[in-house]
């Protein structure tokens, strides 16, 4: 059984609800179709156009909930009423106060809409979960050859600082764990293995590292660690790495910037074949995925599977 088929499992008849913002685009259209006819996952789309068999259509210049939503908009970003209705009116941000009220479990979208303007939304309407400073993403890399690996940063920030680079060690171990189910292993990977290289991009890994180990001391983290020393055991022992509990095998791997860690997930997805599901947004209070403007439907399926599974053991189902 694959991840993902083990993912569908556990959001199975939770009666969990996924809201798709860009209601009219096919593809979007096709993907709740199958959320809810092979996952049973209730779907809301936004849009004007007519609902397909078993999702629900909301037009959000025209919903019932539209005055509530832009007095909650109004005092969380103290603005004026006015700005407010304006700004709740737009499908991104009509979805994700549907996610901040409970009343959807999750929002995935990007097929039309750039990843700036989707966690746009959910930064203004949702909010980042507490201790957190910055969002962020992954991707959850599937082999035919060996198990599933998480890589992140791989499309939001392009040159993390200390602090963020540890809250994305953190926050990213915190969804391995329920996605994986192993113990996350954590490497943050580096040019340098425990200073082989100098350099100030080293130093940062490095005192990364250090905060990880101050705000998760219980967490399974190493670096820096080159990926080889992160993934071969063979080389990580060659290395004398030996009292590492994440060298030559990791599971998770944070790369130190957005170069580094787009250019690996995209060199992994094409060189090995990997199925790579993402980005899968992180950080925020509730659950927001990310969307490739190319998704296929599968993509958008997939995304939103793992996106509702990492949050499912908090929700009660739909509320």
């Amino acid at each position: 059984m694959s991840l993902l088929e083990t993912l569908t499992e556990k959001i199975s008849g939770r009666g969990l609800t996924v809201v798709l913002p860009e209601g009219e685009e096919s593809r979007v259209v096709e993907a709740a179709e199958r959320l809810v006819e092979e996952h049973g996952v209730d779907v809301v789309l936004l849009g004007s156009g007519e609902a397909p068999a078993g999702c629900q259509m909301e037009n959000p210049a025209k919903s019932h909930l539209l005055e509530e939503f832009s007095s909650i908009y109004a005092d969380i970003r103290s603005t004026k009423p006015g700005m407010a209705s304006r700004a709740v009116r737009k499908p991104l941000y009509f979805g994700a106060m549907l996610v901040r009220t409970g009343r959807a479990d999750l929002m995935v979208a990007g097929a039309t809409h750039p990843t700036r303007r989707v966690i746009e939304a959910a930064h203004l309407c949702i909010g980042l979960q507490a201790g957190t400073s910055v969002p962020s993403s992954f991707f959850l890399m599937e082999f035919d050859d060996r198990s599933p690996l998480i890589f992140a940063d791989c499309a939001v920030n392009i040159e993390p600082t200390v602090e963020e680079l540890a809250d994305i060690a953190v926050t990213t171990s915190a969804n391995a764990a329920v996605l994986l189910g192993a113990s996350p292993r954590v490497a943050l990977l580096s040019l340098s293995t425990k200073g082989s290289a100098s350099h100030e991009r080293v130093t940062r890994v490095q005192q990364a590292l250090e905060v990880v180990r101050r705000k998760a001391p219980d967490m399974l983290v190493d670096g820096e660690l080159q990926v080889d020393s992160a993934l071969v055991p063979d080389i990580a022992a060659t290395k004398g790495l030996h009292g590492s509990h994440v060298a030559g095998q990791a599971n998770v791997l944070i790369f130190p910037d957005l170069d580094a860690g787009n250019i690996g997930y995209k060199l992994v997805q094409q060189l090995a074949r990997a199925s790579a599901t993402g980005p899968i947004l992180q950080g925020f209070a509730r659950p927001v995925a990310d969307l490739s403007r190319g998704a296929s439907v599968d993509d958008i399926v997939a995304t939103s599977i793992v996106s509702l599974a990492m949050g499912a053991s908090e929700v009660s189902g739909r509320r």
